[in-house]
């Protein structure tokens, strides 16, 4: 989807141009300039602390200590993922409220918190890209409760199905779409290839698919996801799942296994237009908020 996307900004040019991209390197004598995604603090500060206490609420620590302890701390150690946020965000647009879609949103942050957690196991043999997690468990420990994690998020949109708001259609599309997202086709297939091609990878293709599969699969899930419960049109599910995929790929771009490439802030410029363009659908007076995620903010370096 991504790749056809970028594609189309030039006819005259296959997806493989942007990757030979050769941007002019800035003089020694200035301090180099980067780019950060210039969200809204207050807002999405707000959407984490509903999630957080969504998932304190139901993620208490409580008897048999030896696992729920483990589920509650790997809950909240991995960084958190923009695309559980995302996810309120595209509810409320479409004319939803957060109360419905925390539930999705806090599902989906435990799908990012098992996968971390799977994916930065205190082994030796193999490289774990940063940030690193506080271990306070053993390794057989964290990998089984990383596995207890997906079914109970899981579990947790099940228990949102609500008879007063005739939901239940919703929520089942919903989990479809999760574990589509963060399965074999999805989320587990970017994380595979971010452990195969490594950090010393130079082929911007092969980086670009990594952020499409690993990080623009979850948040174009997150908006399609939110746009369902919040009773959006299918054409704003659709636009909005691609939204979604953009903002994922940039957040890839920019803090994964895109971000010491050289060449990444063309692929991420192109990424912002092609998401900002998804959002000309809707009403220009809603969309501050979420677009705050692609909008670019120049900082020193």
């Amino acid at each position: 989807m991504a790749g056809t996307a970028l594609s189309q900004l030039n006819s005259n040019q296959a997806l493989h141009s942007i990757s030979r991209l050769n941007p002019i390197r800035p003089s020694k004598s200035y301090r180099t300039m980067t780019v950060k995604m210039a969200h809204n603090p207050s807002y999405w500060a707000s959407i984490d602390s509903d999630i957080e206490a969504h998932l304190k609420k139901s993620i208490p620590i409580r008897e048999p200590v030896s696992v729920f302890q483990p589920m509650h701390h790997l809950t909240f150690a991995p960084p958190r993922t923009t695309a559980a946020a995302l996810c309120v965000a595209a509810s409320e647009l479409v004319g939803g409220s957060q109360s419905n879609a925390v539930a999705a949103a806090s599902a989906l942050h435990l799908m990012h918190a098992a996968a971390f957690t799977h994916q930065h196991l205190p082994l030796t043999d193999r490289p774990r890209p940063g940030p690193a997690i506080h271990h306070q468990f053993k390794p057989n420990i964290e990998l089984l409760t990383g596995d207890g994690i997906v079914p109970f998020g899981l579990e947790l949109l099940a228990r949102s199905v609500d008879p007063a708001q005739n939901n239940s259609d919703q929520v089942l599309r919903v989990i479809i779409e999760i574990t589509r997202a963060v399965g074999s086709n999805g989320m587990v297939e970017g994380l595979y290839e971010e452990m195969e091609c490594g950090q010393s990878e130079n082929d911007m293709r092969r980086v670009e698919y990594v952020c499409e599969k690993k990080e623009g699969e979850l948040h174009a899930c997150g908006a399609a996801c939110g746009a369902i419960l919040g009773g959006g049109s299918e054409e704003e599910i659709e636009k909005l799942r691609k939204f979604g995929l953009y903002v994922g790929m940039i957040q890839g771009m920019l803090y994964g296994v895109g971000k010491n490439k050289e060449g990444k802030m063309e692929v991420v410029e192109k990424l912002r237009k092609l998401a900002m363009k998804e959002l000309e659908h809707f009403d220009s007076r809603k969309v501050e908020a979420i677009s705050s995620l692609v909008k670019p903010q120049l900082v020193n370096a």
